[in-house]
């Protein structure tokens, strides 16, 4: 008994040093982001890596909302968009390969918030519809051109099929539901979501902005 007891006491040792050691999730380095302290964010047109040509206009009417949210001054997309276009800068992969001071000049912007559409995309299978919307974020300083803050989102949804009790009404709604979604996905709230994860969560996401009550209250989770 006296062995037994001894083993018990030595695997609940060891279960909770176990415990002891395990650790959060590594937090963001917000060291840089902190130094140059951005008050305005300017989001330029994103790359688009998927195969639907319209991802990028359909994505840059929800990122603006979030961010100013945060408290930050967010300059309106459409008209970025057009002085690039005016200025010799309508496609996306020559601004993101640009100097970001160059733009921080161009529209007196503390920040720059490059995105890459990595997918946008619906796959059907059989009698369900599997919506993904994955992108990559990064914000680098107007003013030295270094990367404050980055992060990546990959999202999917697929419809849960219903339960009537009567399996071929729901093989049909489910064969009915799976057509409609593939061939008019709804990638908006997918991409809110994600933009929304970006930038709000704790540790990973954007400090509060000056036009936010938490401004610099928020050093302990960011």
């Amino acid at each position: 008994m006296g062995i037994i007891r001894c083993t018990l006491v030595l695997a609940l040792i060891s279960v909770l040093g176990l415990a002891g050691c395990a650790t959060a999730p590594p937090r963001s380095d917000y060291s840089a982001f902190r130094t140059e302290n951005p008050r305005s964010i300017l989001v330029v047109p994103p790359i688009n890596k998927s195969v639907d040509v319209n991802a990028p206009d359909y994505f840059l009417a929800t990122i603006a909302t979030p961010l100013a949210e945060r408290g930050y001054y967010v300059f309106p997309v459409n008209m970025v968009r057009s002085v690039l276009a005016d200025d010799g800068l309508s496609d996306a992969n020559l601004v993101h390969s640009g100097d970001p001071r160059r733009l921080g000049e161009l529209f007196n912007a503390d920040a720059v918030l490059y995105i890459s559409i990595e997918r946008w995309d619906a796959k059907y299978v059989v009698l369900s519809t599997t919506v993904t919307v994955e992108l990559n974020y990064s914000l680098k300083s107007a003013h030295t051109g270094r990367e404050l803050w980055k992060d990546h989102r990959l999202l999917v949804y697929s419809p849960q099929n219903s339960n009537s009790g009567n399996p071929l009404a729901d093989l049909i709604a489910a064969a009915v539901a799976a057509a409609v979604t593939k061939a008019a996905p709804n990638y908006m709230p997918l991409a809110r979501q994600a933009n929304s994860q970006a930038v709000s969560l704790k540790g990973t996401g954007l400090p509060a902005g000056p036009y936010d009550s938490l401004y610099l209250k928020d050093t302990g989770d960011f």
